[in-house]
Protein backbone atom coordinates (compact mmCIF):
# COMPACT_ATOMS: atom_id res chain seq x y z
CA UNK A 1 0.00 0.00 0.00
CA UNK A 2 1.67 3.57 -1.11
CA UNK A 3 0.73 5.13 2.38
CA UNK A 4 1.96 8.75 1.05
CA UNK A 5 -1.52 9.01 -0.45
CA UNK A 6 -3.06 8.78 2.98
CA UNK A 7 -1.07 11.41 4.31
CA UNK A 8 -1.09 14.49 2.25
CA UNK A 9 -1.85 17.45 4.48
CA UNK A 10 -4.90 18.84 2.26
CA UNK A 11 -6.12 15.06 2.42
CA UNK A 12 -6.64 14.11 5.53
CA UNK A 13 -9.46 14.97 7.56
CA UNK A 14 -10.14 12.76 9.94
CA UNK A 15 -7.27 11.26 12.77
CA UNK A 16 -8.29 8.88 15.22
CA UNK A 17 -6.12 8.65 18.48
CA UNK A 18 -6.97 5.95 21.06
CA UNK A 19 -5.26 6.64 24.38
CA UNK A 20 -7.24 4.42 27.15
CA UNK A 21 -4.97 5.94 29.70
CA UNK A 22 -6.53 8.85 30.64
CA UNK A 23 -5.80 10.44 34.24
CA UNK A 24 -5.10 14.13 34.00
CA UNK A 25 -1.51 13.90 34.10
CA UNK A 26 -1.64 11.37 30.89
CA UNK A 27 -4.12 13.57 28.85
CA UNK A 28 -1.68 16.57 29.33
CA UNK A 29 1.14 15.32 28.33
CA UNK A 30 -0.17 13.62 25.50
CA UNK A 31 -0.75 17.45 23.54
CA UNK A 32 2.41 17.58 21.94
CA UNK A 33 1.03 14.60 20.06
CA UNK A 34 -2.26 16.64 19.14
CA UNK A 35 -0.32 19.80 18.44
CA UNK A 36 2.09 18.14 15.61
CA UNK A 37 -1.14 16.49 14.26
CA UNK A 38 -2.87 19.99 14.08
CA UNK A 39 0.17 21.66 12.33
CA UNK A 40 0.29 19.57 9.84
CA UNK A 41 -3.12 18.50 9.17
CA UNK A 42 -4.42 21.87 10.15
CA UNK A 43 -7.94 21.29 8.57
CA UNK A 44 -8.55 17.57 10.25
CA UNK A 45 -10.55 16.47 12.39
CA UNK A 46 -9.28 15.01 15.36
CA UNK A 47 -11.11 11.74 17.20
CA UNK A 48 -9.88 10.29 20.71
CA UNK A 49 -10.95 7.15 21.84
CA UNK A 50 -10.78 7.28 25.79
CA UNK A 51 -11.31 4.49 28.46
CA UNK A 52 -14.35 4.77 30.48
CA UNK A 53 -13.41 6.35 34.04
CA UNK A 54 -15.69 6.93 37.27
CA UNK A 55 -15.11 11.01 36.88
CA UNK A 56 -15.48 13.20 34.72
CA UNK A 57 -12.72 14.11 32.90
CA UNK A 58 -12.77 17.73 31.07
CA UNK A 59 -11.53 16.64 27.74
CA UNK A 60 -12.10 19.69 25.73
CA UNK A 61 -11.00 21.80 28.30
CA UNK A 62 -7.98 20.13 28.51
CA UNK A 63 -7.10 20.17 24.97
CA UNK A 64 -8.62 22.65 22.55
CA UNK A 65 -7.61 20.64 19.07
CA UNK A 66 -10.06 17.58 20.23
CA UNK A 67 -13.44 17.87 17.86
CA UNK A 68 -15.07 13.94 19.35
CA UNK A 69 -14.22 12.15 21.86
CA UNK A 70 -15.93 8.20 21.85
CA UNK A 71 -15.84 6.81 25.68
CA UNK A 72 -15.27 3.04 25.58
CA UNK A 73 -17.06 1.29 27.47
CA UNK A 74 -17.24 -2.28 27.33
CA UNK A 75 -19.08 -3.17 30.44
CA UNK A 76 -22.04 -5.18 28.26
CA UNK A 77 -22.77 -6.55 24.58
CA UNK A 78 -24.92 -3.18 23.71
CA UNK A 79 -22.60 -0.62 24.66
CA UNK A 80 -19.77 -2.50 22.90
CA UNK A 81 -21.60 -2.41 19.51
CA UNK A 82 -23.05 1.30 20.39
CA UNK A 83 -19.26 1.91 20.38
CA UNK A 84 -18.35 0.56 16.73
CA UNK A 85 -21.43 2.35 15.40
CA UNK A 86 -20.12 5.46 16.61
CA UNK A 87 -16.48 4.93 15.68
CA UNK A 88 -17.28 4.25 12.52
CA UNK A 89 -19.65 6.81 11.52
CA UNK A 90 -16.24 8.28 10.17
CA UNK A 91 -13.30 7.39 7.49
CA UNK A 92 -10.20 7.90 8.81
CA UNK A 93 -7.20 8.33 7.15
CA UNK A 94 -4.90 8.10 10.09
CA UNK A 95 -4.99 6.01 13.19
CA UNK A 96 -2.77 6.61 16.46
CA UNK A 97 -2.45 3.88 19.42
CA UNK A 98 0.37 5.98 21.07
CA UNK A 99 1.35 3.06 23.43
CA UNK A 100 3.72 5.46 25.49
CA UNK A 101 2.52 4.62 29.18
CA UNK A 102 1.42 0.37 28.67
CA UNK A 103 0.69 -1.32 25.29
CA UNK A 104 -3.31 -1.87 24.96
CA UNK A 105 -3.82 -4.88 22.71
CA UNK A 106 -7.63 -3.78 22.90
CA UNK A 107 -6.72 -0.51 21.85
CA UNK A 108 -4.85 -1.76 18.80
CA UNK A 109 -7.70 -3.73 17.71
CA UNK A 110 -10.01 -0.64 18.50
CA UNK A 111 -7.50 1.10 15.73
CA UNK A 112 -7.39 -1.81 13.41
CA UNK A 113 -11.46 -2.19 13.04
CA UNK A 114 -11.54 1.77 12.82
CA UNK A 115 -11.16 1.39 9.03
CA UNK A 116 -8.11 3.79 9.41
CA UNK A 117 -5.65 3.33 6.25
CA UNK A 118 -2.54 4.56 8.28
CA UNK A 119 -1.99 2.82 11.21
CA UNK A 120 0.65 4.25 13.55
CA UNK A 121 2.05 3.58 17.01
CA UNK A 122 4.94 1.55 18.46
CA UNK A 123 7.16 -1.69 17.24
CA UNK A 124 9.04 -2.03 20.48
CA UNK A 125 9.74 -0.08 24.31
CA UNK A 126 12.84 -0.44 25.29
CA UNK A 127 13.56 -4.01 23.58
CA UNK A 128 10.34 -5.03 24.93
CA UNK A 129 8.06 -6.21 21.58
CA UNK A 130 4.42 -4.78 20.82
CA UNK A 131 2.69 -8.06 20.11
CA UNK A 132 0.01 -6.35 18.57
CA UNK A 133 2.70 -4.43 16.08
CA UNK A 134 1.20 -6.23 13.32
CA UNK A 135 -1.66 -4.37 13.17
CA UNK A 136 -0.01 -1.19 12.37
CA UNK A 137 1.59 -0.51 9.25
CA UNK A 138 3.57 2.64 10.50
CA UNK A 139 5.91 1.61 13.60
CA UNK A 140 9.61 2.02 14.83
CA UNK A 141 11.17 0.64 17.93
CA UNK A 142 12.08 3.05 20.80
CA UNK A 143 14.02 3.28 23.52
CA UNK A 144 12.80 5.48 25.79
CA UNK A 145 14.43 4.60 29.18
CA UNK A 146 14.32 8.65 31.02
CA UNK A 147 12.64 9.80 28.15
CA UNK A 148 9.80 12.07 29.29
CA UNK A 149 5.85 11.86 28.04
CA UNK A 150 5.89 15.13 25.99
CA UNK A 151 8.65 13.39 23.81
CA UNK A 152 7.35 10.43 24.03
CA UNK A 153 3.82 11.60 22.43
CA UNK A 154 5.49 13.96 19.61
CA UNK A 155 8.28 10.90 18.59
CA UNK A 156 5.11 8.60 17.83
CA UNK A 157 3.46 11.10 15.42
CA UNK A 158 7.29 11.84 14.03
CA UNK A 159 6.50 8.86 12.06
CA UNK A 160 4.61 10.49 9.79
CA UNK A 161 6.64 13.53 9.74
CA UNK A 162 4.29 15.26 12.43
CA UNK A 163 6.84 17.38 14.87
CA UNK A 164 7.28 20.80 16.54
CA UNK A 165 9.99 23.40 16.90
CA UNK A 166 11.55 23.66 20.69
CA UNK A 167 9.66 27.32 20.90
CA UNK A 168 6.27 25.44 19.65
CA UNK A 169 6.90 22.99 22.89
CA UNK A 170 7.79 25.61 25.09
CA UNK A 171 4.11 27.41 23.94
CA UNK A 172 2.38 24.26 24.99
CA UNK A 173 0.61 26.17 28.18
CA UNK A 174 -3.06 26.92 29.26
CA UNK A 175 -4.91 29.99 27.27
CA UNK A 176 -6.35 31.48 29.92
CA UNK A 177 -9.63 33.74 29.11
CA UNK A 178 -9.71 37.02 29.85
CA UNK A 179 -12.63 36.25 32.71
CA UNK A 180 -10.36 33.41 33.91
CA UNK A 181 -7.70 35.92 34.63
CA UNK A 182 -9.78 38.62 36.23
CA UNK A 183 -11.75 35.88 38.39
CA UNK A 184 -7.97 34.77 39.62
CA UNK A 185 -6.45 38.10 40.44
CA UNK A 186 -10.24 39.19 42.34
CA UNK A 187 -9.76 35.90 44.30
CA UNK A 188 -6.01 36.35 45.18
CA UNK A 189 -7.26 40.36 46.07
CA UNK A 190 -9.65 39.47 48.20
CA UNK A 191 -8.27 36.73 50.13
CA UNK A 192 -4.66 37.52 50.00
CA UNK A 193 -4.83 41.57 50.80
CA UNK A 194 -1.29 42.08 51.29
CA UNK A 195 0.61 41.95 48.31
CA UNK A 196 4.12 42.45 49.88
CA UNK A 197 3.04 39.06 51.77
CA UNK A 198 4.09 35.86 50.01
CA UNK A 199 1.71 33.27 48.80
CA UNK A 200 2.41 29.66 49.05
CA UNK A 201 -0.03 26.97 48.06
CA UNK A 202 0.51 23.35 48.96
CA UNK A 203 -1.38 20.34 47.74
CA UNK A 204 -1.18 17.10 50.48
CA UNK A 205 -3.47 14.72 48.54
CA UNK A 206 -3.18 12.50 45.56
CA UNK A 207 -4.80 9.53 43.63
CA UNK A 208 -2.48 7.44 45.14
CA UNK A 209 -0.76 6.08 47.95
CA UNK A 210 2.29 5.70 46.91
CA UNK A 211 2.80 8.99 45.48
CA UNK A 212 1.36 11.07 49.02
CA UNK A 213 4.09 12.26 50.89
CA UNK A 214 3.16 11.82 54.68
CA UNK A 215 -0.04 14.39 55.54
CA UNK A 216 2.51 14.53 58.88
CA UNK A 217 5.26 16.02 56.91
CA UNK A 218 3.26 18.71 54.78
CA UNK A 219 2.27 19.97 57.93
CA UNK A 220 5.48 20.28 59.51
CA UNK A 221 6.36 21.63 56.35
CA UNK A 222 3.73 24.56 56.52
CA UNK A 223 4.67 25.59 60.00
CA UNK A 224 8.21 25.29 59.40
CA UNK A 225 7.74 27.53 56.17
CA UNK A 226 4.95 29.78 58.18
CA UNK A 227 7.58 30.50 60.71
CA UNK A 228 10.36 31.90 57.96
CA UNK A 229 7.95 33.90 55.72
CA UNK A 230 4.60 34.79 58.05
CA UNK A 231 3.00 33.92 54.47
CA UNK A 232 -0.21 33.36 53.40
CA UNK A 233 -1.23 29.80 53.02
CA UNK A 234 -3.40 28.27 50.09
CA UNK A 235 -4.30 24.58 50.34
CA UNK A 236 -5.50 22.51 47.21
CA UNK A 237 -7.59 19.69 47.34
CA UNK A 238 -9.39 17.13 44.92
CA UNK A 239 -12.94 14.94 45.39
CA UNK A 240 -10.63 12.21 47.13
CA UNK A 241 -8.36 14.38 49.68
CA UNK A 242 -11.00 15.22 52.05
CA UNK A 243 -9.58 13.36 55.15
CA UNK A 244 -6.34 14.45 54.15
CA UNK A 245 -6.92 18.26 54.14
CA UNK A 246 -9.67 17.89 57.20
CA UNK A 247 -6.29 16.65 58.94
CA UNK A 248 -3.96 19.53 57.56
CA UNK A 249 -7.12 22.47 58.14
CA UNK A 250 -7.38 20.72 62.10
CA UNK A 251 -3.67 21.28 62.25
CA UNK A 252 -3.88 25.15 61.16
CA UNK A 253 -6.45 25.69 63.52
CA UNK A 254 -4.78 24.77 66.51
CA UNK A 255 -1.47 26.68 65.48
CA UNK A 256 -3.75 30.07 64.64
CA UNK A 257 -2.27 29.95 61.09
CA UNK A 258 -4.44 31.57 58.28
CA UNK A 259 -5.17 30.03 55.58
CA UNK A 260 -7.74 29.28 52.33
CA UNK A 261 -8.74 26.10 50.59
CA UNK A 262 -9.45 25.68 47.38
CA UNK A 263 -11.94 22.67 46.74
CA UNK A 264 -12.48 20.72 43.37
CA UNK A 265 -11.91 24.03 41.33
CA UNK A 266 -12.31 23.23 37.54
CA UNK A 267 -9.09 22.89 36.60
CA UNK A 268 -8.05 26.04 34.23
CA UNK A 269 -9.60 28.72 37.12
CA UNK A 270 -7.24 26.28 39.37
CA UNK A 271 -4.49 26.93 37.41
CA UNK A 272 -4.93 30.85 36.37
CA UNK A 273 -5.02 30.96 40.12
CA UNK A 274 -1.68 28.69 40.93
CA UNK A 275 -0.13 31.05 38.37
CA UNK A 276 -0.45 33.73 40.92
CA UNK A 277 1.68 32.62 43.74
CA UNK A 278 5.04 32.44 44.26
CA UNK A 279 5.22 28.83 45.21
CA UNK A 280 3.04 25.19 45.19
CA UNK A 281 3.98 22.37 47.13
CA UNK A 282 2.66 19.28 45.66
CA UNK A 283 2.40 15.91 45.39
CA UNK A 284 2.70 13.69 42.42
CA UNK A 285 -0.70 13.72 41.72
CA UNK A 286 -2.70 15.79 38.97
CA UNK A 287 -2.26 19.16 40.01
CA UNK A 288 1.15 18.68 39.48
CA UNK A 289 0.41 19.09 35.52
CA UNK A 290 -2.22 21.77 36.22
CA UNK A 291 0.24 23.91 37.68
CA UNK A 292 3.30 22.93 35.12
CA UNK A 293 0.66 23.76 32.33
CA UNK A 294 -0.05 27.14 34.11
CA UNK A 295 3.43 27.95 34.31
CA UNK A 296 3.36 28.44 38.46
CA UNK A 297 6.89 27.79 40.22
CA UNK A 298 6.34 24.70 41.85
CA UNK A 299 8.14 22.18 43.81
CA UNK A 300 7.11 18.63 43.12
CA UNK A 301 7.41 15.10 45.33
CA UNK A 302 8.43 12.09 43.43
CA UNK A 303 8.44 8.70 45.34
CA UNK A 304 8.19 5.35 42.85
CA UNK A 305 7.53 7.37 39.55
CA UNK A 306 10.13 8.51 36.99
CA UNK A 307 10.53 12.83 37.60
CA UNK A 308 12.69 12.32 33.79
CA UNK A 309 9.55 11.01 31.85
CA UNK A 310 6.64 13.27 34.39
CA UNK A 311 7.86 16.09 35.97
CA UNK A 312 6.42 19.27 34.59
CA UNK A 313 9.38 20.93 32.40
CA UNK A 314 10.92 24.58 32.49
CA UNK A 315 11.83 27.64 34.38
CA UNK A 316 10.75 27.44 37.96
CA UNK A 317 10.10 24.00 37.56
CA UNK A 318 11.80 22.11 40.89
CA UNK A 319 11.17 18.20 42.16
CA UNK A 320 12.50 16.11 45.30
CA UNK A 321 12.89 12.59 43.73
CA UNK A 322 12.77 10.15 47.27
CA UNK A 323 16.72 8.60 46.48
CA UNK A 324 14.94 5.32 47.80
CA UNK A 325 11.28 5.41 45.64
CA UNK A 326 9.58 5.68 49.17
CA UNK A 327 8.10 9.09 48.78
CA UNK A 328 8.33 8.57 52.69
CA UNK A 329 11.59 9.11 52.88
CA UNK A 330 11.88 12.67 51.44
CA UNK A 331 12.79 15.01 54.32
CA UNK A 332 10.95 17.98 55.74
CA UNK A 333 14.25 19.69 55.82
CA UNK A 334 14.93 18.73 52.08
CA UNK A 335 11.56 20.42 50.91
CA UNK A 336 12.05 23.23 53.49
CA UNK A 337 15.37 23.92 52.32
CA UNK A 338 14.89 23.95 48.18
CA UNK A 339 11.51 26.28 49.00
CA UNK A 340 13.82 28.97 51.18
CA UNK A 341 16.21 28.97 48.19
CA UNK A 342 13.48 29.42 45.60
CA UNK A 343 11.52 32.59 47.40
CA UNK A 344 14.94 33.94 48.80
CA UNK A 345 16.65 34.23 45.65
Amino acid sequence: MNLKKYIDSEKVKDILVIRQHNQLGDMLCSLTLYAALKKKFPDSRITLVAAKTYYEIPFYEINPSLDRVIVFDKQNLRTIISFYRELRKRKYQIGIVPSTIKISRTSHIINFLSGAKVKVGVKSIDGIKNASHKLLNVKSDFAWKNTHQLERNLDVVRQISCDLTEEEKRSIKFKFSDEEIRDAKRFIEENFQDQNIKIIGFHPGAGKKENMWPTKSFIELIKKIYGRHKNYILLTSGKIDKTVIAEVENEMKKSGIQYKILNDLPIKKLGAILSLVDLYITNDTGSIHIAGFSDARMISLFGPTNPAEWAPEGINKYFIKSKTENINDITVEEVYNLSKKILEE
